[in-house]
């Protein structure tokens, strides 16, 4: 038995599972490996490296920061969310990220892309946690229109919710066959079309593979949808969510917000903790 951990992204919603994975942490439950997409990349790597409350605490402290998040950022360096202080001052010597934990941990971490050449998904197997992980990181989180195209291998990425929203199914074909999905919206939730496409039409003209995922974007999130809740229904798999719609935006810089929303994955997972030891056994 492979036990996996599958973190949908979402943004500043992440800060939902963040609140659902200090739970865990604190109750030693441990995964094989865990597969992120965008926020569930950038603040899922900190199971691995197993540092409880790093996510919580960084954005509360730098959510009003300019050089973390602001249009002052997007328009000076073509990324809302900063790239050099989210993916290297903060992580090297603000709230240092444990590097020397993370390579240690024999748990396995994917970051999931989006090719946007191919508009297909790229899953990257993170072993060691800084340099080159982290760029992996920041490309699966890097959101279309306000964020720069990520250059890694000769591949140019964005996004990884574009093309593989929930990787259920990617982290079932590689043998984890007992998996917790974290979502971050509620039971029932569907997603609908993109209303940014003619601006994306514009800005990626030269990525036509790119704009068609964007286009079915919602139809391959709601077809994901309806196989967890499948997948739920039979027992396969185990689905932590919150019980309504969360009360953030997606960007947000409210710590008070923030700290609610960590708060209400905190309840969720100490309501359902005897289940997800249970179901993990």
């Amino acid at each position: 038995m492979k036990k996996g951990l599958i973190l949908e992204g979402g943004a500043m919603r992440g800060l939902f599972s963040a609140g659902v994975m200090d739970v865990m942490m604190e109750n030693g439950i441990v995964f094989d490996g865990a597969i992120g997409v965008s926020a569930g990349a950038a603040f899922g790597c900190n199971y691995k490296s197993g540092q409880i409350g790093r996510v919580i605490r960084y954005n509360t402290k730098y959510s009003k920061d300019k050089r973390y998040c602001s249009l002052r950022s997007l328009f000076k360096t073509g990324d809302l969310y900063g790239a050099d202080f989210c993916y290297r001052q903060l992580p090297e010597e603000l709230d240092i990220f444990d590097v020397e934990s993370y390579r240690k941990s024999p748990m396995e971490f994917y970051a999931v892309a989006t090719d946007i050449e191919t508009g297909k998904p790229v899953y990257h197997k993170c072993d060691i946690g800084n340099g080159e992980d982290l760029e992996w990181f920041r490309a699966s989180a890097s959101l279309p229109l306000v964020a720069r195209i990520v250059e890694i291998d000769g591949l140019k990425l964005l996004d990884g919710g574009i093309s593989d929203s929930v990787p259920l199914k990617y982290f079932e074909s590689i043998g984890y066959d007992r998996n917790i999905v974290i979502l971050t919206q509620p039971y029932g939730y569907r997603k609908g079309k993109n209303r940014s496409i003619p601006f994306l039409k514009i800005k990626y003209r030269k990525y036509p593979k790119l704009i068609e995922g964007m286009k079915r974007r919602h139809e391959m999130y709601n077809s994901t949808l309806e196989y967890i809740e499948k997948r739920e229904k039979e027992g396969s798999i185990f689905v932590i969510r919150p019980e309504e719609k969360l009360p953030i935006k997606r960007i947000e810089s409210d710590p008070v917000c923030l700290r609610q929303v960590h708060d209400l994955g905190r309840k969720v997972a100490a309501e359902n903790l005897k289940k997800i030891t249970d179901f993990l056994a």
